[in-house]
């Protein structure tokens, strides 16, 4: 997912072009070129990403072009053109790598929807501040923008059911929201 507007960083240029020795887009898109585990990478972009979809294409990722209407309605279009599983990232995980890629897609399982999530307890020993949070096996759990989704089994997102696994792990658990954020980057 690259198409966001990136709006609580308030950043004149865009979010995923900030640079952590490269372009942040750029190491996600690594990390799952690296893993070896998948067939294609697809970056769903909006108008509201035009440089970022100019890098992606240019380092040979192809673009599905949403309509920028929000991250769940985008996603929901780009997810009913695919008949197969489908590892959703968000463009923002700077410390992703293709280890943790492998990890996480060893995790295929019958879920129609796997979300993976870190505890707010380990975030917070990054000085992380989770933005939504959710209780899970009785703990507070913030969301990675990482799921494996069988799209096959997907009609709408309104219906479908999700499941968590929690992996406390900071390649996963640090995106860029926020200025706050960037500034932890380059503690990291």
């Amino acid at each position: 997912m690259a198409g966001g507007k990136g709006g609580r960083m308030n950043l004149s240029e865009e979010k995923l072009l900030l640079k952590y020795k490269k372009p942040v887009v750029l190491h996600v898109v690594d990390a799952l070129k690296n893993s070896k585990c998948f067939s294609q990478i697809v970056a769903a972009t909006s108008q509201n990403s035009p440089k970022t979809k100019n890098l992606l294409e240019e380092n040979g990722i192809k673009v599905f072009e949403t309509l920028g209407n929000g991250y769940v309605k985008d996603l929901n279009v780009v997810l009913k053109s695919f008949d197969d599983y489908v590892l959703v990232v968000s463009g923002d995980l700077p410390l992703l790598d293709e280890q943790i890629i492998r990890q996480i897609a060893n995790h295929k399982s019958d879920n129609v929807w796997l979300s993976f999530l870190v505890t707010k307890e380990f975030l917070e020993s990054y000085n992380i501040k989770p933005q939504y949070t959710t209780r899970f096996e009785g703990k507070e759990c913030a969301f990675t923008g990482i799921s494996l989704v069988n799209a096959k089994k997907i009609s709408s997102l309104d219906s479908v059911k999700e499941n968590y696994v929690v992996l406390d792990d900071k390649r996963i658990a640090f995106n860029l929201n926020t200025k706050e954020d960037l500034a932890l980057l380059s503690g990291l």
